[in-house]
């Protein structure tokens, strides 16, 4: 509908209201709005305002009716059903879209051209520079991941840095916008701000430099006391509670509270940051903190969580805050733990006490590092039978709160995958050496600035091999039952793969696992120009990971032929059986370690603190019952009983198929 111009008996009317124009002749409204809802607006420049009919419900009980009330006004554009209240300062270059409530802020304004955050330079892993990733509201995991490891390829990074700049360039204006539905209520300081729409501000201190990519399916909320500076918050994402943020990205589903601090950092999807301190971190899907005295620092994580104290030093003195380090995905920190950098932790490791060794552990998956008086000693492959590792892969996606619609980064939740089991297979071969050059009765052997015990050697061994066992068997169930729904019967010339992509080493792109050489052929895309921009890319990470199980069956084909000294072609219906049969073997054996792993949580040391005023032993365990709960009853403990039986069917149901 056309806005029109005030007529002169508007203007009076306005003017007995107590407001007052630089130039009347510059406002326009829409015809429906009735002027009684604008009081006390000081208006200059442009201004152009929308109807009024709103009636705003808020806590409490207490009704407040659309309008625009104590407000200074310049070059502004406001749309229906507006709430604007109270503003001390003014605002200034905005474009605020329909049904908004903004009450009690000081100053909304845009100072010159800019990009909103987008284009901005996070230095991340290395504090001097050297990794830095240009942020924009299209970021994904993936991509950030390419800019910051792949600095060997400068061509590489330029193009992708370019498209970056060029998405910034796109989105640079002089106006801000503020989307339909937001509120913005008791905040302070709001600059070069973008807010998407349903957008939800209270308290917070200053927003300054950046974008809220919030949506109606997806809501931000920015909370009291937040101070932000050069950043990007994508939807779904919550920042709150005397946050403060440096040039920092925060991905889809993210919450950061109560006082954390943040410089020169990545957050990507589902990332939960509290309390502590991160500078220069990468922290991949699912990286978690929760206590004042973790601090992360120059490292690169996914899927971890830090215990309280966490701390990792990047300084040494020497040439500055140089080095930098990574705990590969999975990977913990124990209270109280330290880790010199450089340093690389292996995926799905334990870290506990104090390891100033610079270790290397990156090819044993699922190991502890433990601290003895000052020596780091190595358990290879012991996460295995802990109860925690499985708890954790279980929980991650429940607890993926994105949207279903529009996700950026690619995830992949799988334990077991050819990313750690090519590091188990290397694993093997290299406890296998030790021993071999060592001697098989060693008390300890040497490995990456670690000591590994000679009972943890060979439970290693037996644990990689089980678990070996356990991922070729369901890639091989999962094929089988392919074949079947396709040709409905066992055909073993389908057993070859259809492609030989995914063969050799495989790589995890902070979150997506891809075969490297696919990986390797999408980057020359890049650098050749036969990709055309950031959609392209983000399509092409979205396609690999929707192959994922093409993919996988393609390399643990490859690696069942040479585990299983089977040769191509002739694999008989006797070396499915033998091969079924193992894969039940350690299922089962690693299933029944879960459930030993699960039961100390119910023994007598579990129950110290329990019936503090009873006397007998019995009130201790009524105490501990209603609390915990019964191990026979717990949920996981019934979830591995059912896991073992659904197995334990599933291999008789092969063995008569291929019988």
């Amino acid at each position: 509908m056309e806005y029109r111009s005030l007529l002169q008996a508007d203007i009076e009317q306005l003017i007995a209201q107590g407001c007052h124009a630089h130039d009347w002749s510059q406002v326009t409204v829409h015809p429906m709005l009735q002027l009684k809802y604008v009081r006390d607006v000081t208006f200059s420049g442009t201004c152009r305002l929308g109807y009024a009919e709103r009636v705003f419900e808020m806590p409490g009980g207490i009704c407040k009716h659309s309008g625009i009330y104590h407000a200074t006004l310049h070059n502004v554009t406001i749309g229906n059903d507006c709430c604007i209240e109270n503003i001390k300062n003014y605002i200034a270059s905005y474009d605020i879209g329909d049904d908004c409530f903004i009450e009690n802020c000081d100053i909304i304004l845009v100072d010159g051209r800019t990009s909103f955050g987008n284009g901005v330079e996070v230095a991340v892993l290395n504090e001097t520079g050297g990794r830095e990733v240009t942020i924009h509201d299209g970021l994904t995991a993936n991509e950030a991941y390419l800019v910051a490891m792949y600095r060997h390829r400068p061509a590489l990074v330029s193009k992708l840095k370019g498209w970056a700049n060029a998405r910034a360039e796109e989105v640079a204006s002089d106006r801000g916008r503020i989307g339909d539905h937001c509120t913005i209520v008791d905040t302070g300081y709001i600059k070069n701000m973008y807010i998407g729409s349903h957008c939800k501000i209270e308290g917070a201190g200053r927003l300054k430099n950046g974008s809220l990519m919030s949506r109606q399916e997806s809501p931000v909320h920015i909370g009291y006391g937040v101070i932000a500076d050069d950043f990007i918050v994508q939807d779904g994402s919550s920042v709150s509670d005397g946050t403060t943020l440096s040039r920092c990205y925060v991905g889809q589903a993210c919450t950061l509270g109560h006082g954390y601090s943040a410089s020169d950092s990545l957050f990507f999807c589902n990332c939960q940051e509290e309390n502590g301190e991160a500078c220069a971190i990468f922290a991949g899907p699912f990286t978690v903190t929760h206590h004042k005295s973790t601090l992360l620092i120059a490292g690169m994580f996914s899927f971890m969580n830090a215990g309280s104290g966490s701390n990792q030093s990047n300084h040494m003195y020497k040439l500055g805050p140089i080095h930098q380090g990574a705990l590969e995905r999975g990977a913990k920190t124990a209270s109280d733990s330290y880790i010199l950098w450089p340093a690389r932790i292996g995926a799905f490791s334990l870290v506990m006490g104090r390891h100033s060794s610079n270790p290397d552990t990156s090819q044993m998956p699922f190991s502890y590092l433990i601290e003895k008086q000052g020596v780091t000693y190595l358990a290879p492959a012991v996460n295995l039978r802990s109860v925690g590792t499985i708890r954790d892969v279980q929980k991650w996606p429940k607890r993926d709160k994105r949207c279903k619609t529009g996700q950026l980064d690619q995830v992949n939740f799988n334990l077991l995958s050819p990313y750690t089991v090519d590091k188990m297979v290397k694993a093997l071969g290299i406890l296998e050496q030790l021993q071999q050059f060592s001697g098989a009765t060693s008390d300890t052997y040497s490995y990456q600035s670690a000591r590994i015990t000679n009972s943890s050697l060979h439970r290693g061994i037996d644990l990689y091999t089980k678990a070996i066992h356990k991922f070729l068997g369901n890639s091989l169930i999962s094929r089988l039952e392919t074949i079947m729904e396709t040709r409905g019967r066992i055909d073993l010339a389908m057993l070859k793969p259809q492609t030989d992509e995914g063969q050799g080493a495989w790589i995890d792109l902070s979150g997506l696992i891809v075969p490297h050489h696919l990986m390797t052929d999408l980057m020359n895309e890049v650098e050749d120009g036969r990709m055309a921009d950031l959609t392209a890319l983000h399509e092409r990470f979205a396609s690999l990971h929707s192959r994922y199980y093409e993919l996988e069956w393609t390399w643990a084909y490859r690696l069942m032929l040479d585990f299983y000294q089977l040769e191509e072609g002739k694999i008989t219906r006797a070396d499915l059986i033998r091969i079924i049969r193992l894969w039940h073997e350690s299922v089962i054996a690693l299933d029944q370690m879960l459930y030993n792993d699960a039961k100390k949580e119910f023994g007598l040391t579990a129950k110290t603190g329990f019936g503090f005023d009873g006397r007998l032993s019995k009130t201790a365990e009524e105490d501990f019952e209603q609390v915990r709960g019964d191990f026979d009853t717990n949920p996981f403990v019934i979830a591995v009983k059912e896991h073992i039986e659904r197995k334990s069917a599933l291999c008789d149901k092969w063995l008569a198929l291929l019988t």
